[in-house]
């Protein structure tokens, strides 16, 4: 069970524990920040209420959910939305009637013709790498003005035939006769109607073969975390998000409107009269009798749509712009596929450390909750003398990350993780969060699966 390292001094190793083959790490390329390139900020953001998937297809595709968070975010801009040099769209599951959702999204913004629009991919992920994407295309001068999201509307995941169906579908379409046809007709099976889940197949590592539940089961067991704390975790969670919604610190969310004139303007799947034993209630979702995640202490399966907009100065000074943040530096990183989920701990690291920065220099951080017992996990892992010794590379441990800067309003468990989207989400309101709390400097970041993860390094603009 490889896991890279964060730091090029020291070989590989598994886990906390455990021994592996050993390999020299990857170098890093130097940051843009550190190499004398342009400096990126971050102008401005929105994004949608986030909606749980419920019974059927939401009310928004992906596209939609897109333009309803940029359409409140464009109108108040000093610029008209052609003037931006590209919209980059994170998004995974692409509806089949929005092929490149990213130019069809810029397209019904009303950026123009004129303005390429494409879309990337890096599984949960792909919100944040558009904005890496803008960050490197303006900090190397090829670009100053970029428009880059993440949407997702998992509640439109396919449902699909199954192979032996599809075979059947072919043969019986390849048929030239009548008696052909008969012959082909007559082999069909009820059971061939049964279909596929998307989501659940696409949840589901294609090397390693577990689903993204059991990697976090994998590291609750590598770590000790047992239910109640991830329960406990979970509650959490949903009271900071009520709370944040209460008090209206999520100043980036837009309302939207319906076809049906149904308004959204909260993220729904946030439960304020959650407790313990109510989530104590829950049966295993992946492991069981014996397993520590449940439906209760596990992201939700959620719509949403997310924009940031990034600039260099020269755009800046043009029209006037009033920057939040500048980025930094950013980082990914990969690991074993099956255990994922500690994807933060080693590029969040390697970011520091390339930046010469310690866990107190960090004000503010946004670690995305794929799982509770995956976030405790992390923590646990940076608090672990052997584990940052043998896979990070340290002569210390990282440390113990302050519960009061980490996720202050809640995340995936309460708000929900479209996957597409989720890395814009996190990187947008770390701004906010930095300007509430008065931090300088703040780390978004995430797991990612497939083994990898991503961290944002974020500098407040005064």
């Amino acid at each position: 069970m490889p896991i890279a390292t964060a730091q090029p001094r020291r070989a590989a190793a598994s886990g906390a524990s455990e021994s592996a083959s050993r390999r020299p790490a990857r170098r890093k390329a130097v940051s843009a920040s550190s190499s004398g390139r342009r400096p990126v900020y971050i102008i401005d953001g929105g994004r949608t209420p986030f909606l749980k998937a419920r019974t059927g297809p939401g009310p928004f595709t992906p596209v939609d959910l897109a333009v309803e968070a940029g359409r409140p975010l464009l109108a108040r801009q000093s610029f008209e939305p052609d003037q931006f040099d590209e919209v980059i769209l994170g998004c995974v599951n692409v509806h089949p009637d929005e092929v490149n959702p990213g130019r069809v999204a810029a397209l019904r913004l009303g950026c123009g013709i004129g303005v390429p629009g494409w879309t990337v991919q890096r599984n949960c992920a792909s919100g944040m790498q558009s904005i890496d994407v803008a960050y490197r295309y303006i900090a190397a001068g090829d670009g100053d003005l970029i428009l880059a999201g993440g949407t997702e509307a998992l509640s439109h995941a396919p449902l699909l035939y199954r192979d032996d169906a599809v075979h059947w579908f072919g043969e019986l379409n390849a048929a030239k006769t009548p008696g052909d046809k008969f012959r082909k007709i007559i082999k069909f099976r009820p059971q061939m109607l049964y279909p596929s889940i998307g989501i659940i197949r696409g949840l589901t590592d294609p090397v390693v073969k577990l689903n993204m539940g059991q990697t976090a089961e994998r590291l609750a067991h590598q770590f000790g975390i047992s239910r109640e704390q991830a329960d406990a975790y979970a509650l959490q969670s949903h009271l900071r998000l009520a709370k944040a919604h209460k008090e209206g610190w999520l100043k980036e969310l837009h309302p939207m409107i319906g076809r049906s004139g149904q308004i959204y303007d909260h993220d729904d799947g946030v439960r304020a009269d959650n407790s313990l034993e109510q989530l104590a209630k829950l049966k295993p979702a992946f492991e069981r009798p014996f397993g520590k995640v449940t439906a209760g202490n596990s992201s939700q399966i959620t719509d949403g749509g997310s924009w940031t907009i990034l600039a260099s100065e020269t755009a800046v000074t043009r029209y006037g712009l009033k920057p939040m943040a500048k980025i930094v530096d950013s980082e990914w990183s990969a690991l074993d596929p099956s255990v994922m989920g500690l994807g933060p701990v080693l590029c969040a690291t390697a970011l520091c450390h390339r930046q010469g920065l310690t866990r107190d220099d960090i004000g503010a951080w946004e670690l995305n909750e794929a799982f509770a017992a995956q976030v405790l996990a992390c923590l646990s892992a940076w608090e672990s003398p052997e584990f940052c010794r043998n896979v990070l590379g340290l002569d210390e441990p990282f440390g113990t990350v302050d519960r009061e800067i980490l996720n202050v309003d809640g995340g995936a468990i309460s708000l929900g993780h479209p996957v597409g989207t989720s890395g814009n989400r996190l990187t947008l309101h770390l701004i906010h969060v930095m300007q509430r709390l008065g931090a300088r400097r703040g780390i978004a970041t995430e797991c990612i699966g497939g083994g990898m993860g991503g961290a944002m390094l974020l500098e407040l603009v005064e």
